[in-house]
């Protein structure tokens, strides 16, 4: 299975495929600035380990956002996850982008655990 990975910013985008165990797509926009390598890949391991919550995602949209404030957590991670019949929005600001994805990730695992009970309730 491969994970597709696709960063955009303001300058280039890139476009590299990741073997990991899963097959969800994710991509990553970061507007105004260039995020390094380590922050992609920080992100989409992640994003990994959100399928052993929940096998049937179908991909991710990272956002990467900077605001213009003199407060020191001016970093906005928005993830927006798709999974069917639904979209999974979280957005959550920090002292860094790993924080932020950090948080993110957390809250997600949360309701990707609420809705496999609900699912698994209804069934």
């Amino acid at each position: 299975m491969h994970t597709l990975v696709i960063l955009k910013n303001s300058r280039f985008s890139i476009n590299s495929n990741l073997l990991t165990r899963g097959s969800m797509k994710v991509n990553v926009q970061t507007p105004h600035f260039v995020a390094d390598q380590k922050l992609i890949n920080f992100i989409q391991k992640k994003m990994d380990k959100l399928e052993k919550f929940y096998d049937h995602i179908i991909y991710a949209d990272v956002f990467l956002k900077l605001e213009n404030t003199s407060d020191r957590q001016n970093k906005i991670v928005e993830i927006l996850l798709s999974v069917p019949g639904n979209e999974l929005i979280v957005k959550k600001q920090a002292k860094s982008f790993e924080e932020g994805a950090d948080n993110c990730a957390h809250s997600l695992e949360r309701l990707l655990m609420r809705r496999k009970q609900k699912i698994r309730a209804s069934a």
